[in-house]
């Protein structure tokens, strides 16, 4: 194991006040997204109570260019609680001093501090976590132990950055959320289907249950020879995924097959019976309209009139047989 890794971090000593501007950010902070508001909100907070716990620095000295020597002090926790008193206007922070910091002791003093405090976003803390692993060289199980993590909590969020920017940058934006992820990740093998779900997730905001459920018909086709469709067969299924709004899936088998129609809730259940059976009503209304032959002029009405009653034959008109007595 790294020799910086078996850091065991001691008691807080002295609190000291230490100008703002003296203070330089970590270069280790894995968190890249702060709220605008939650910051506005905290300085505000600041403002009437002021920093109620002191930030955690360390503190390096420098020779300054015209002699002797100059403390520099390195953040290693407490980012917003900094950005927000520059927003307070505060020139001078309580500090602890810690001396001797290593790399690593930075890096997971920031992780840990925004884990408790206010959760990272996932991508930040995947990149955070593979940047602690691949920089200090320690392995899934000694930097879950370092966060007070499972080995697995470790592994599941590092596999987020298998995703493509976009959708990472998706999870930022809290345009879906880690538990999509899951159902896109298993997907990872097939991007033109990975993307398709993605659009479906945000378009259509399906819930992860849904997203799940596609993901796994979807991964379950390989498995199943008869699902193996022809060009048509594709054809007609992204005519009607289109015609419908939703996923359509036909699966053939030796007998013949199915048609699998997904809906999402009790209302979309509803539009596509609606959709139905207004196509079925307009069938019916195309059926009783009359044939329209192409190339000839259409008479809705009998061309050829009716014909007049006989007039009687003179030789009948004077015939015996007509008198009555």
């Amino acid at each position: 194991m790294n020799e910086e890794a078996r850091y065991i971090p001691t008691k807080y000593d002295s609190v000291f006040w230490i100008d703002v501007e003296r203070i330089l950010p970590n270069p280790y902070q894995p968190r890249k997204e702060f709220s605008e508001t939650g910051l506005t909100s905290l300085a505000e907070s600041i403002r009437q109570y002021g920093v109620l716990q002191p930030l955690v620095v360390s503190r390096t000295d420098v020779e300054k260019p015209e002699g002797g020597l100059e403390s520099v002090y390195e953040l290693i926790a407490g980012e917003r609680r900094l950005r927000a008193s520059r927003l307070a206007g505060l020139k001078q922070i309580p500090v602890v001093i810690r001396s001797g910091e290593s790399n690593l002791t930075k890096l997971e003093l920031a992780i840990i501090e925004n884990l408790q405090r206010e959760d990272l976003n996932a991508i930040d803390r995947a990149k955070a976590l593979q940047k602690l692993i691949d920089e200090f060289g320690i392995s899934h199980a000694e930097c879950a132990a370092k966060i007070g993590k499972s080995r697995e909590y470790v592994s599941n969020s590092l596999r987020l950055l298998s995703l493509p920017e976009h959708m990472q940058d998706a999870i930022v934006g809290r345009e879906i959320s880690e538990g999509h992820a899951r159902p896109l990740m298993a997907l990872n093998e097939r991007p033109e289907e990975r993307e398709t779900l993605f659009k479906e997730i945000i378009l259509r905001k399906l819930n992860v249950r849904a997203a799940e459920r596609i993901a796994r018909s979807i991964a379950q086709e390989r498995v199943h020879k008869h699902n193996r469709k022809s060009a048509d067969m594709v054809a007609l299924e992204k005519s009607l995924t289109e015609t419908l709004g939703t996923r359509v899936i036909i699966e053939t088998n030796a007998e013949g097959g199915c048609l699998r129609i997904d809906f999402f809730s009790p209302d979309d259940l509803q539009q596509l019976a609606d959709m139905l059976a207004a196509e079925r009503e307009n069938k019916k209304a195309d059926e009783n309209q009359p044939k329209i032959f192409p190339n000839t002029t259409q008479l809705f009405d009998d061309p050829v009139p009716k014909a007049a009653p006989e007039e009687p034959n003179e030789d009948e008109l004077y015939s015996v047989s007509n008198f009555t007595v």
